[in-house]
């Protein structure tokens, strides 16, 4: 039986929900961890039943494809080396478009984020060796193309990856990041042609 990731996530067009069979995988290294950030807040560390975030909002999964791109991709929650986590895995293309993407809802109780305490993202991630997006929107981005943007790399072992603010770039907008105003954090497989295989299994923002 699956689950869906995700209630909605709102673009210009329609998007396509991706679902998978839970599965199990074994990484192929043990977890290369940060040191620990003194308070965090935990977005979501996927324990929580029903694919309910820890903040109490859900993922969704979702391609270019019925926006005219071509990308594929599945995802769900899977167990690897240990840890249950989120996975994404398909093929990004370029023709038509140009990503695949997990989303996370940051409005609680209908309010924005405030992350204006914190020093940025902190998520352990495991990936197929490429690199990969993740993007943010605020209360000031009205058009599906606007976002800020960061770029990190993977590994397949399970690695803290830490993006201070400063890591991420408006798109399509020139105001600066308003962190009293966090709608919305996605994980990309973004703008090349690649295999892209990913998981989160925590995500969290850090102090300095």
């Amino acid at each position: 039986m699956t689950k869906p990731l995700g209630r909605r996530v709102t673009m210009a067009a329609a998007i396509s929900a991706l679902i998978l069979p839970f599965a199990r995988h074994k990484a192929l290294a043990a977890a290369d961890q940060a040191p620990a950030s003194a308070t965090p807040l935990v977005l979501d560390d996927f324990t929580g039943p029903g694919g309910i975030a820890t903040i109490g909002t859900r993922w969704a999964g979702f391609t270019d494809r019925v926006m005219g791109g071509r990308s594929n991709a599945q995802a769900a929650y899977d167990v690897i080396d240990g840890r249950r986590c989120l996975r994404m895995k398909g093929r990004v293309s370029t023709d038509g478009g140009g990503f695949i993407q997990l989303a996370l809802d940051l409005e609680m109780g209908q309010a924005p984020l405030d992350a204006s305490a914190y020093a940025g993202i902190e998520m352990d991630f495991w990936g197929n060796g490429e690199d990969y997006n993740c993007h943010l929107r605020t209360t000031d981005v009205r058009w599906y193309e606007q976002s800020y943007r960061a770029t990190m790399a993977s590994k397949p072992e399970w690695t803290t990856v830490r993006l201070p603010w400063s890591a991420f770039t408006p798109h399509g907008l020139t105001t600066l990041l308003n962190l009293k105003g966090l709608m919305r954090l996605g994980l990309l497989g973004w703008m090349r042609d690649f295999d892209a295989d990913f998981a989160v299994s925590r995500v969290a923002l850090y102090t300095a």
